[in-house]
């Protein structure tokens, strides 16, 4: 096979700092910092549940995904609908990866939760609520990281509900120190109470007396 001639060689030249510079301007157009995932402290999985009689409580639960990245984060909630657009009676729940979302599971028995209630006036502020809250779950608002296993909204026709679920509630500064740092990060001027999963396993709505408020 022939070589190269003298004239294709000196075009080859002549091109080759032109493809120099449309490299140089790749790599600057797309910043290396744009392909680095910004980890989180923990892994989170993403449950959704609807409401349906004919079927046992947990068969209605429902695994969406996990996440363990900024950047995965934010993909999944731009991707899913928001709490005020899902079907009354249904429930989204984002928990540390492990522990599923029922009173019953080993991370959550010993535990409780600091409620939120929304009437159906405050409805505008729900999706503003859930966001705030699971940031501070997986931003690590909270000094007592540990002690958090996840969050709930409950969307209900009457009234939503969230809720942040803590290990162990003889942990009595971590829950409180929980419960102020976010009644403050939301921004809330009326207290929230906090509920033991042990006495509204047994009691339900009013009747279950609060262990803490602030």
């Amino acid at each position: 096979m022939a070589g190269k001639t003298n004239e294709e060689l000196e075009k080859q030249a002549e091109t080759a700092p032109e493809q120099t510079n449309t490299d140089q301007q790749l790599q600057a157009v797309v910043d290396p910092e744009c392909l680095i995932k910004h980890p989180l402290q923990f892994t989170w999985t993403l449950w959704y549940q609807e409401m349906d009689r004919s079927k046992n409580w947990e068969d209605t639960l429902n695994e969406v995904t996990s996440f363990s990245t900024v950047e995965d984060f934010w993909s999944l909630y731009n991707h899913i609908k928001s709490p005020s657009d899902i079907k009354a009676g249904s429930d989204y729940s984002l928990f540390k990866t492990g522990v599923r979302p029922m009173w019953e599971d080993e991370g959550n028995k010993r535990g409780g939760r600091w409620m939120l209630n929304i009437n159906r006036g405050q409805r505008q502020d729900l999706d503003k609520y859930w966001l705030d809250t699971i940031l501070c779950l997986i931003g690590e608002a909270f000094e007592c990281a540990d002690e958090i296993c996840g969050a709930v909204v409950n969307v209900r026709p009457k009234g939503d509900k969230i809720a942040i679920w803590t290990a162990n509630f003889n942990n009595r500064d971590a829950v409180l120190s929980i419960g102020r740092i976010y009644k403050e990060r939301l921004g809330l001027k009326f207290p929230i109470t906090y509920h033991l999963h042990k006495d509204t396993m047994v009691k339900s709505g009013s009747s279950v007396k609060a262990a803490f408020t602030v």
